[in-house]
């Protein structure tokens, strides 16, 4: 359950921060870096997040878990883009493939530096993401998206998939271990059944849950709105800093 956690130290420089500032933060950092035509933005915007992850103290296991995808994807990118992309050559390299033919792997300069370009955008917005979900606890994340007018049915959506995460995630442990302790995984074919069973009794609980759910909110009285916290008023001191930022990494954008 730790790796779903969404505050691991629960006092730290973020945690103060009103959730509709850090949203706002957010989305500038995103959009700077998805169109920064360069290395030096993402690069700064990712060692300032790595940065802040160190300070709120975030489990190594769960940080590399966390980025474990979004680099891999990017390693992809770069592979592509260098090898299959680009005129000026940087490297050749011979690799027999029969007694008659060479098989040539050649990479391209160019498409190396546009591989590094979108390798960086994507570590730096995943950077950003990330942050923000170690800082803002769902509530306050959900109450900031409510307050940016975003569509009523998506936020209440969000909630109640956030919400049966946990569930779900305990009831699929509870069905593990009791299919664990049957030897339900002590060989390849019989541990494939079992995740089969485990799969298909996840949907069933998924179907009560829902129903389950949609009952207990119509009796008390569920009329399609669904209060959030109330919005403390902006302080000046956040609201400056943030601009401040916002202004620093704007001028290193247009750089």
């Amino acid at each position: 359950m730790e790796i779903f956690s969404e505050c691991f130290k629960k006092e730290h420089m973020l945690s103060k921060i009103d959730a509709r500032v850090k949203i706002l933060v957010s989305l500038a950092m995103l959009l700077m870096v998805l169109s920064y035509k360069g290395f030096t933005l993402p690069v700064l915007i990712t060692l300032t997040c790595l940065f802040l992850c160190i300070n709120m103290k975030i489990p190594l296991k769960v940080f590399l878990l966390r980025f474990s995808e979004p680099v891999f994807i990017a390693s992809i990118i770069l592979i592509l883009k260098l090898f299959f992309s680009g005129k000026e050559l940087l490297f050749s390299i011979p690799i027999p493939s029969s007694q008659f033919s060479l098989l040539t792997l050649t990479g391209y300069k160019d498409g190396l530096m546009d591989g590094l370009m979108i390798a960086s955008r994507v570590i730096g917005a995943v950077s950003v993401v990330v942050v923000i979900g170690f800082s803002t606890p769902f509530t306050e994340f959900a109450a900031g998206l409510s307050w940016l007018k975003v569509p009523k049915g998506f936020t209440e959506i969000l909630m109640f998939s956030y919400r049966y995460i946990f569930v779900l995630l305990d009831d699929a442990m509870v069905i593990y271990n009791a299919q664990k302790n049957r030897l339900g995984y002590s060989s390849i074919r019989r541990g494939l059944g079992s995740f089969g069973i485990l799969a298909g009794s996840l949907i069933l609980k998924v179907f009560e849950h829902s129903h389950n759910i949609t009952i207990s909110m119509i009796q008390r009285g569920y009329d399609g709105n669904m209060p959030v916290l109330k919005q403390r008023p902006f302080k000046l001191s956040e609201i400056i800093l943030s601009l401040v930022f916002i202004t620093a990494m704007g001028i290193i954008w247009k750089i």
